[in-house]
């Protein structure tokens, strides 16, 4: 598995393109590093930019931008609606693959050092990276903003971590942390008040509002038997928010940080302000989500507002993106581009390794047609399986949705969920066993002059085999599980769509009996006879229980034509 770490910079410029790009361009200059977002905004002017890749090109990365930024921005001249202290304001780093957060924290506190040394910025260290616990909450390190630097620096108490203790006018200073996955998201407002959006902030958010003695807003604030004010807690764990005007697009704004996905999520964030909006007399018009979000996060929007509409959850990710974005108004201020805004896809857009089933019907069909070897038949097979489960999910998401079967929408949405996970399970399994394919041919292409290459090899065609005997078993388990939810289906669907079930068991039959003759050409090079032996005996059990299940799918359908 590839270490990947992610870099979040915030750059007090958002007016400026040419200055942008400036920066981004020494991001891009660094080799292993992919330049994912660059999302710049006028009011604000700010710009968040998003990269990815190993921690060692990504710190140089880093390193570079923090260089360009000091030089080309002037703190002096700056003003903009988010809090701000440095032309580099704040640099997170972001564990997404084999990289712990405490490795996160090494590379964070390098960073920040680098900075300091090699770019001359005053760096502070926060969240898992802080050096003290009272640095940790951004807020507070970032307290005073730009206009107080000159005097937190003096205070003995806030020396920084890294770089010149003594306040640059120029570049300001930069907040260097290692953090968990934050989601930057705006809800917008029909109003174009502050206050109103403020007010619905401090309902929303984890801290709250002061408590005051008489418990109107402008009152004295009510202090506890240490002096320190006393804080209504909001309604949301995980939550930061705080209210400005974009001048931009004449609205109040509810700029939100969701800082743990599992404890809040974006839907339920929304809704929330939704609810408090309504309150207040304010309507939420849309959202707008800052820099990139997880997959994760868009499909638990859409399946949340499906299930609001009493809808089946079982449908393609597409689908579940599309009601995500129209739910939450991701299109109200600027078009939503998955593509660009969803990490994975981002990630993988310029991918140059082309899938199979990226492949339109008529392009997977011509090369399978074609002289190449692959895909052969375990990718055909794997392919059946996938068509019969989405059959089978397809009866079950027109069930749910059947006029006078509101009531049983949740029963056919679990099926259709269940449906997903095999169908979407074999379509990857369709490049998958091509892939094993070729890792056979490419060991067997290994050279063989001398014993040493011989071993390697051997064992490597070993190796290769081993897996493409187990990828079209797995193919057998998925399709032979599939037709768990075809039989409901043909029991318990909606008559008009029978046939539809029929079609679905001899396509999941097809894959079970096709992977199987897979498995029993590969288990013939398998030197390990007794593990040979023991995927042999496994696959055959499949079969029989998929025929057996075959036949009786196909008995409840034809009884009921």
């Amino acid at each position: 598995m590839p270490r990947l770490i992610e870099c979040v910079p915030n750059f007090s410029e958002g007016r400026d393109m040419a200055v942008i790009k400036q920066i981004t361009d020494v991001i891009q200059s660094v080799d292993g590093v992919k330049l994912l977002d660059v999302d710049p905004g006028k009011a604000t002017n700010r710009t968040v930019v998003t990269f990815v890749g190993e921690p060692e090109p990504v710190i140089e990365a880093a390193v570079r931008a923090g260089r360009k930024a000091a030089e080309l921005i002037d703190m002096t001249n700056h003003t903009g609606e988010h809090p701000r202290f440095g032309a580099i304001d704040v640099c997170p780093l972001i564990p997404i693959a084999g990289v712990t957060m405490d490795e996160c924290v090494t590379w964070a506190r390098q960073l920040g050092q680098r900075l300091g040394d090699e770019a001359g910025l005053t760096v502070y260290l926060y969240e898992y990276a802080a050096s003290k616990p009272d640095r940790k909450n951004l807020a507070v390190v970032r307290a005073g903003e730009y206009e107080g630097l000159s005097q937190k620096l003096a205070n003995p108490e806030w020396k920084p971590d890294f770089g010149p203790p003594k306040f640059n006018a120029k570049s300001g200073a930069t907040a260097v942390g290692a953090r968990d996955f934050l989601v930057a998201y705006n809800v917008n407002l029909n109003t174009t008040s502050t206050r109103r959006a403020n007010a619905i902030a401090y309902d929303i958010r984890e801290k709250g509002r002061v408590k005051t003695v008489d418990g109107k807003p402008d009152s004295k604030p009510l202090l506890d038997d240490k002096g320190e004010q006393v804080w209504i807690p909001g309604s949301l764990k995980c939550v930061k928010a705080i209210g400005w005007f974009i001048e931009e697009y004449g609205v109040a704004q509810i700029s939100i940080n969701l800082t743990n996905l599992d404890v809040t999520p974006i839907h339920v964030a929304f809704d929330e302000t939704c609810k408090k909006a309504d309150e207040r007399g304010v309507r939420v018009t849309g959202s707008e989500i800052v820099g990139l979000v997880p997959l994760a996060a868009m499909l638990d929007a859409g399946r949340h507002f499906l299930r609001k509409q009493q809808r089946s959850t079982g449908v393609g990710d597409a689908e579940l993106i599309k009601i995500a974005i129209k739910s939450l108004g991701l299109n109200d201020l600027s078009p939503f581009k998955p593509e660009e805004k969803i990490i994975e896809f981002a990630m993988a857009k310029d991918a140059k390794a082309k899938r199979l089933i990226d492949l339109t019907i008529e392009g997977f069909t011509d090369l399978t047609a074609s002289e190449a070897p692959a895909p052969g038949g375990g990718s055909v097979a794997a392919l059946s399986g996938a068509l019969g489960a989405a059959l089978a999910t397809m009866v079950a998401n027109l069930s749910s949705h059947k006029r006078g079967w509101d009531e049983r929408w949740e029963e056919f949405s679990r099926h259709a969920e269940t449906g997903k996970k095999h169908w979407t399970r074999l379509v990857q399994l369709v490049d998958e066993d091509t892939d094993a394919f070729n890792a056979i041919m490419t060991a067997f292409g290994l050279p063989k002059s001398n014993d040493a290459e011989k071993a390697a090899r051997k064992a490597a065609v070993q190796s290769a085999t081993r897996r493409a005997i187990e990828t079209p078993l797995e193919v057998m388990h998925e399709a032979l599980a599939s037709m768990a939810v075809i039989r409901a289906m043909a029991e318990t669907g909606m008559d008009a769509s029978i046939s539809d079930a029929g079609v679905a068991t001899l396509c999941a039959r097809t894959a079970v009996i096709g992977a199987h003759l897979n498995v029993r050409i590969n288990a013939k090079g398998l030197d390990d006879k007794i593990a040979a032996s023991q995927f042999l005996a496994k696959a055959a059990e499949i079969e029989v229980k998929a025929v057996v299940a075959e036949s009786e799918i196909l008995t409840i359908v034809l009884k009921k034509m």
